[in-house]
Parts: structure tokens; C-alpha cells; sequence
């Protein structure tokens, strides 16, 4: 691989969704590591000034709608722009990606995350159920019990809090978001330019 991207991101946002299968097949063609790191939003936006959908004024949740509508019409993605299970407490799903990660490595870590986004996006999925969670894990042949062990341990736990506390000093203050040769990317519609820095990279290594 000829470098990593940081990706700092949580499992119920669309627009992290939007982004993560081509965030890994960018990162595959041009030989990037991508090391993913699920936080912990809401205190990201308790840090950075930011709203919970919830709080933002009418005008700006109508237009995150249509931001959906035409984002769903461009990607092809199948999406559902008002799941079931939205929003939904994403930390015990978000910690059994850091300990897949650290049990089994990045690409199964994203592997899960990317299970995780399609079941709240586009299945109508309860990720805050742990028998949820239970059947996606088995879904993708990861050691299920061993996970969720791993995942409410204070080891996993410090882990999570340490990929918030690193994305507030690397003044984050959204998701998804990218970091890539120390150059912030915030928002699945910046692909283009990671993409862009990707390739660059690759070519000073050639």
C-alpha cells in the first residue's frame, strides 16, 4: 500500500452510506490503506457547534431531503430516505467495527460497516438491536460472541473514546469524514477531490 486514509465516520449517517463502497474501491485501485474509525457524533457536535437532525431549523431538514432524493437518483444506491430505525444508538454497532477491526483487521472492520450502513439505509435494520447485530455479524462469518465481548470491553471502549477525542483535535466536526496527507475531505461529495489526492500519490510513488 503507499499510504492510509484516515475515516473518521458513524454507521446511521446516509451520507457515510452514500460514500463507503467507493471510498473502498478508490482506495483498493490506487493501493490507500484506509483506516477506519467510528466516533461518537454527538459529542462531536456538542464540541463543534453542530445540530442533531432533530434541532435544525425546518428549513435546513427540508432540504437535507432533497439533498437525499437526488443523491439516491445519482448513486443508484437503493435507499430509503426515512428508515424505520432512524436515528438509532450506533455505539454498540460502532464498537464492534473497532473490534473487528483489531481482531480481524481493516478490510473485515469495513466490511461490517458497510453491512451496517445497508441494514439502517436500505433494509430497514435496527443496529441498536443486539440480535440484529448478531445476525449481520454471522451474515459476514465473524466469531459473533468473541465481537460482542470484545466490543464492551474497557479496552474497546477507551478505543472509541480515543477516535472522538482524535477527530475533535484534527477539528472534525461532521461525517463521513476523510483525511489524506494530513488534507481534510468532510462529506461523500469530496470524493472527487480524495480521488484526485489518491491518484497524485500514487503517481509520486511510481
Amino acid at each position: 500500500m503507499q499510504g492510509f486514509c484516515d475515516y473518521y465516520m458513524v454507521c446511521t449517517s446516509p451520507w457515510t452510506y452514500l460514500g463507503h463502497a467507493r471510498l473502498i474501491a478508490m482506495a483498493n485501485a490506487h493501493h490507500i490503506s484506509v483506516r477506519i474509525k467510528p466516533i461518537n457524533l454527538g459529542q462531536i457536535f456538542v464540541e463543534s457547534g453542530g445540530l442533531p437532525l432533530a434541532k435544525r431549523a425546518p428549513q435546513r431538514q427540508a432540504y437535507r431531503l432533497v439533498e437525499l432524493e437526488r443523491w439516491r437518483s445519482f448513486s443508484g444506491l437503493p435507499l430509503n430516505i426515512h428508515p424505520k430505525f432512524f436515528p438509532a444508538d450506533d455505539r454498540l454497532a460502532a464498537r464492534c467495527v473497532i473490534a473487528v477491526q483489531r481482531r480481524e483487521g481493516a478490510a473485515r472492520a469495513l466490511a461490517l460497516a458497510g453491512a451496517l450502513l445497508q441494514s439502517v439505509w436500505a433494509e430497514e435494520g435496527n443496529i441498536a438491536d443486539e440480535s440484529h447485530l448478531r445476525e449481520l455479524m454471522q451474515g459476514l462469518g465473524l466469531s459473533v460472541d468473541e465481537v460482542l465481548a470484545d466490543a464492551v470491553s474497557d479496552t474497546v471502549h477507551a478505543l472509541y473514546e480515543e477516535n472522538t477525542q482524535e477527530a475533535l483535535e484534527a477539528k472534525v466536526f461532521g461525517a463521513p469524514w476523510y483525511v489524506f496527507e494530513g488534507i481534510p475531505y468532510w462529506g461523500q461529495d469530496r470524493l472527487d477531490f480524495l480521488e484526485r489526492a489518491f491518484a497524485a500519490s500514487e503517481s509520486r510513488a511510481a
